[in-house]
């Protein structure tokens, strides 16, 4: 599970502004602390999306403080970013993906697009095509 630490701090117009110690590309803002942590998930991604396009390395998170806030991502768009570290560490780029997967290379873009729903027995074919499997894990809820 990838939990991001967030700081929450006032803004001078009266709003929350909300930053991400590992992500600085990412922050937002709401009218209060719950409405900040809702728009948080949405600006993580985001940002996190800027990181695969430049083909950057995905920044881990921190631990979370004892009473600090965090934001959690959802296991479809952790998969995704497996999947794209797997191909970093793999040395192996979308187009080679494509060829393993005989696929087009939109459909790889896809897998890799944080805002797109792919299906999981996609994520596992991509992953067996590194030569990797993916595993669900089932957690105590926090």
């Amino acid at each position: 599970m990838l939990r991001y630490p967030v700081r929450l701090e006032p803004d001078t117009n009266g709003t929350i502004r909300v930053e991400f110690p590992d992500v600085p590309e990412a922050h937002t803002f709401g009218g209060d602390n719950d409405e900040a942590l809702m728009q948080a998930v949405d600006a993580l991604e985001s940002a996190i999306m800027l990181y695969i396009e430049d083909r950057r390395d995905i920044p881990e998170p921190s631990p979370v403080k004892r009473k600090g806030h965090s934001v959690t991502l959802s296991a479809l768009t952790e998969a995704k970013l497996a999947l794209y570290s797997t191909m970093r560490t793999s040395g192996v780029g979308k187009a080679d993906l494509a060829r393993r997967l005989n696929c087009h290379l939109p459909q790889v873009d896809r897998l890799l697009d944080l805002r797109h729903g792919s299906r999981l027995d996609q994520l596992e074919s991509a992953f067996r095509a590194l030569g990797k499997e993916l595993s669900v894990q089932i957690l105590d809820a926090a």
